[in-house]
């Protein structure tokens, strides 16, 4: 696999949101800190008080049963039977390298650039993964994974080249995993209505979109073979009574969804035009997070360090450089002074 196991763990922890490895990396920082290196929504679903028993108590199986209902309805999967919950799409990334491997994958590919975890996890699972930049190089793989829209570039794969390259997995026994994160704010098309290609399984995310990140709630959707070889391995009370409780009112409220997504299109317009007062132009993203593409792009990671705010830089890709959102004015006016004080003379 080239990698050691303490290598792929040291790989894991480098990513956004994390806010300890920040102050020691800028110890003298100001506080409080503003984190923008997630795609995480700044503005969090206001759920009603969960109720005691959520904590005191197992959750109830008809509890889960419901949301998977309504989750099927909300997503478009054809039924529950095709749902699986988890704590999170993290946890299913290794289940799904592992179903692939039993189904007889030899090798696997990520349209890249990705999130990382996906590689990882399946490296981790036993598959050799390459990391690839073009759709019909997918083909020659029998475990695909495409993010869509994509972190960090917000790329968007359409659903016809996703449904053929569904159907090419199945007739060649593979598996293609669709992960559609940060499809709630719109622009890619969801596949989940699709599933009963038994080649395709789509992820879908909880807590980007809901704000809600620190709950872990995540979705497969899948043949209902696959989903419950999932659910099987993730075994019982597999997502927490606060979770589901939360989950149930938050998928069930399309007012708040709305207005949501029309907020976030306009601080993402509004991101964008800071961004280019500072001199700065955003070649990709989705209404969560801005990506940026410039050689200064590590000077001004430590330049807002400095500041206390945080972003997310790639070591892959050096010139790449993400913003999330801010989640309230006092926010967006220390993001705007410190990209106005930003004074790093670009390579000759």
């Amino acid at each position: 696999m080239g990698e050691t196991i303490s290598e792929m763990a040291q790989a894991a922890i480098r990513h956004g949101g994390n806010l300890g490895r920040a102050r020691l990396m800028f110890p003298d920082a100001s506080e409080p800190w503003i984190d923008l290196s997630t795609g995480i929504n700044p503005h969090p679903y206001p759920h009603s008080a969960i109720p005691a028993s959520a904590f005191a108590r197992l959750p109830e199986p008809e509890t889960a049963d419901y949301l998977k209902r309504l989750a099927a309805l909300h997503f478009g999967a054809p039924s529950a039977r095709h749902v699986t919950l988890s704590p999170g799409t993290q946890m299913l990334m290794p289940l799904l390298a592992q179903t692939a491997l039993v189904r007889g994958a030899k090798s696997g590919a990520v349209l890249s650039p990705a999130y990382a975890e996906h590689a990882r996890t399946a490296r981790m699972a036993g598959l050799t993964m390459r990391e690839v930049e073009h759709v019909s190089d997918l083909i020659a793989h029998d475990y695909v994974v495409v993010v869509n829209p994509n972190n960090p570039d917000g790329r968007i794969i359409d659903r016809e080249t996703l449904l053929r390259l569904a159907d090419s997995m199945h007739r060649n026994g593979g598996l293609l995993v669709v992960d559609e994160a940060f499809i709630e704010t719109g622009g890619a098309e969801s596949l989940a209505d699709s599933v009963d290609r038994h080649a395709l399984v789509v992820l879908r995310s909880f807590g980007k979109f809901y704000g809600l990140a620190g709950i872990r709630l995540g979705f497969a959707i899948a043949h209902p073979d696959i989903a419950a070889g999932l659910e099987a391995r993730l075994g019982p009370w597999a997502v927490s009574g606060p979770a589901l409780h939360i989950a149930t009112e938050a998928l069930a409220d399309g007012t708040w969804q709305s207005a949501m997504r029309l907020r976030l299109a306009d601080e993402a317009r509004r991101m964008n035009c800071l961004l280019e007062k500072a001199g700065l132009n955003g070649v990709g993203g989705t209404p969560l997070f801005t990506l940026v593409r410039d050689e200064r792009a590590k000077a001004l990671f430590d330049h807002l360090g400095r500041l206390g705010i945080l972003v997310r830089i790639f070591d892959e890709r050096p010139d790449d450089i993400r913003f999330g959102l801010p989640g309230n004015d006092a926010e967006w006016q220390r993001l705007q002074a410190a990209l106005l004080s930003f004074d790093h003379p670009s390579k000759v």
